[in-house]
């Protein structure tokens, strides 16, 4: 005697059908994973079995003492319906429940499966990875936004136009994850803005003081003009600025710090010099009775790469300070 149970139906292979439309869950792309998951069991009419738990056996009669023949067997025939009706709920129940079971764990890496606890449900299992992934879903977006905020055009191989597709890219991203923190419009345009270099500026204040607002199509299309009008204004290159940091000098010695001065110089051209020398021997013009720091011909020469006028009695005068 048949029970009714239901055979393989279209929504079963249908359901394997969509397989090739869920992408694979690898942890950063949960929300957009359980998006297509749902789709494709609504479209297989297995979504109930999501929301429904297994049925239960229904309490078998128990015949009392004060119960007759007759009082007995209209409790068993009452509860026969009721056993049948389980039985056939049961197995509908099992064989959705199954499918939907496999169907997730083939659109999940094979590395992830195993880190899930086992589950009796469909509905158990994606609760499980909902709880497991939130955390990294939310770890994700905040690179996102970070990347976000920080993206800059400085040129290089990669034009304008796919700058912006690239940023555009990014806060399309942020959707699936939470509707909440969906970027809008107007507010990628001005995130596009902030990330242009500083050539941009008149552009970007010029924007910013009309009144009309950009989608972001138009908002690539003005900006491949500007650049255009820039490359053109410069003779056809553009060499955009980048915020490279100057070395700091000792303020009070102007000079380059790899050229030493003063008696630091001396002692280094004293260690450095191939041949003996005597003693109050000058180093640049080889007479005796002055060292290098005192010598009028260096001092001149000296004075005259600065464009100080030279005095004859500058050493004297250095002396009795």
């Amino acid at each position: 005697m048949s029970l009714g149970i239901q055979q393989p139906t279209e929504g079963g292979f249908h359901l394997m059908s969509c397989l090739k439309d869920v992408p694979t869950l690898r942890g950063d792309n949960h929300t957009e994973w359980r998006k297509k998951v749902e789709l494709a069991f609504v479209c297989a009419d297995l979504d109930w079995v999501l929301d429904e738990p297994q049925p239960v056996r229904p309490t078998e009669p128990v015949r009392e003492a004060t119960d007759d023949d007759a009082a007995w067997a209209k409790k068993r025939g009452d509860y026969a319906p009721l056993e049948m009706s389980y039985i056939i709920e049961k197995q509908k129940w099992v064989n959705a429940n199954k499918k939907c079971m496999t169907f997730i764990k083939n659109t999940i890496e094979s590395t992830i499966v195993g880190s899930i606890a086992e589950c009796t449900s469909a509905g158990e299992l994606l609760s499980k990875i909902k709880s497991q992934f939130t955390g990294s879903s939310k770890i994700y977006a905040t690179q996102v936004i970070e990347q976000l905020v920080t993206e800059r055009y400085t040129g290089g191989s990669h034009g304008i136009r796919e700058h912006i597709l690239r940023t555009s890219n990014m806060a399309a991203k942020l959707k699936p994850m939470d509707e909440d923190l969906e970027i809008k419009p107007k507010l990628l345009v001005h995130l596009v803005m902030a990330s242009l270099p500083k050539e941009f500026e008149a552009f970007v204040v010029n924007y910013n003081m009309s009144p009309r607002t950009w989608d972001i199509e138009k908002t690539i299309a003005m900006c491949v003009q500007e650049k255009d009008r820039l490359k053109a204004s410069h003779g056809g290159t553009l060499n955009y600025v980048k915020g490279h940091k100057k070395k700091n000098y000792n303020q009070n010695n102007k000079s380059s710090p790899s050229k030493p001065q003063g008696k630091a110089s001396y002692q280094h051209q004293r260690q450095q010099q191939p041949f003996p020398v005597d003693k109050d021997t000058c180093l640049h013009c080889k007479k005796t009775g002055h060292y290098k720091k005192d010598c009028p011909d260096w001092l001149k020469s000296i004075m005259a790469k600065g464009g100080i006028p030279f005095d004859a009695d500058y050493a004297k005068k250095q002396k009795t300070h």
